[in-house]
């Protein structure tokens, strides 16, 4: 007989108090019931029901017994639906959250493809760069830059977000290129008014790691807005490297500071901590995980 079958049995014949009405809900001869519970106790070497012709009551080994057996069946069966969930047909509406200039210049030119392959599945994205709640605000997943505060929400790391900082060549020929980063502080700076992008900017180079405290006369709470005043040479900007990739390409930003690099920021997307994740949504976070770098759960 098969152990696993055998253990089956003998949860089923405890639940339902007898072999008799245990065998009428698995469709089998109250024999075959016993034979099962007999196996089991031949092969543990120990009793596990002491039956009469009236009652049936557990021992103290078979409680135990029986309580791990039946987390034992929960957990194949909750792994066999986890099976069947990957191989169901995504479907359903997804609602996304993602920061302005990611979920514009990175994620938003990915979507077609996403959507293409799921033709069941439609996505609801929202774009802003406050931290939302994605509980309570009802959302499937949501992107965050930055380091994590202690949410309880699982979090897939994607690649770094990576800053770059650059200004107009006419900014450039009026107020000099800074040579190093202590130099910004005699420059007008665009402030990036989420995080701590508003009153430091952080650099990497030959000196090591070095935090200037920046100031300037406009703040904005929107990268691409801060793009228009960059380009129209009002001051340096650092921003990511897909908002200001095609004016760099263009020539109507310049990298400065090149000795010195911006250090990457945290990228991950985050769900919730359900036992079971819904088709629609393992198959979003497969995509994003191929798209955008994936390096495991933290």
């Amino acid at each position: 007989m098969d152990r696993f079958s055998s253990m089956s049995i003998f949860v089923k014949a405890v639940e339902f108090g007898s072999f008799s009405a245990a065998a009428d809900a698995l469709n089998m001869s109250p024999q075959l019931v016993g034979k099962h519970v007999q196996f089991l106790e031949q092969h543990l070497g120990v009793r596990l029901l002491n039956r009469t012709t009236r009652r049936q009551h557990l021992t103290e080994i078979g409680s135990q017994f029986y309580e791990r057996s039946r987390n034992i069946l929960a957990e194949v069966e909750a792994a066999e639906a986890l099976a069947a969930e990957t191989r169901a047909v995504p479907r359903g509406r997804l609602k996304v959250n993602a920061p302005v200039s990611f979920g514009i210049h990175a994620l938003a030119p990915k979507l077609p493809k996403y959507l293409s392959a799921h033709s069941e599945v439609s996505i609801e994205l929202s774009l802003s760069n406050r931290m939302v709640d994605l509980i309570d605000e009802g959302y499937d997943a949501v992107f965050r830059v930055g380091e994590l505060a202690d949410s309880g929400l699982i979090a897939r790391r994607l690649d770094p977000y990576r800053l770059v900082i650059c200004a107009a060549p006419g900014y450039l020929h009026a107020h000099g290129a800074p040579s190093r980063p202590d130099d910004l502080r005699d420059h007008e700076c665009l402030i990036f008014s989420h995080t701590m992008l508003r009153t430091h900017w952080d650099f990497e180079g030959p000196d090591g790691n070095i935090s200037i405290p920046i100031s300037g006369r406009l703040m904005i709470d929107n990268g691409e807005a801060l793009l228009q005043a960059a380009l129209a040479g009002i001051g340096i900007i650092l921003q990511p490297f897909e908002l200001i990739r095609s004016s760099l390409e263009a020539g109507a930003l310049v990298s400065i500071l090149p000795e010195y690099s911006v250090p990457t920021r945290p990228l991950h997307i985050l769900y919730a901590p359900d036992r079971r994740v819904t088709p629609k949504l393992r198959s979003f976070l497969d995509f994003v995980s191929a798209e955008f770098g994936s390096h495991g759960s933290v």
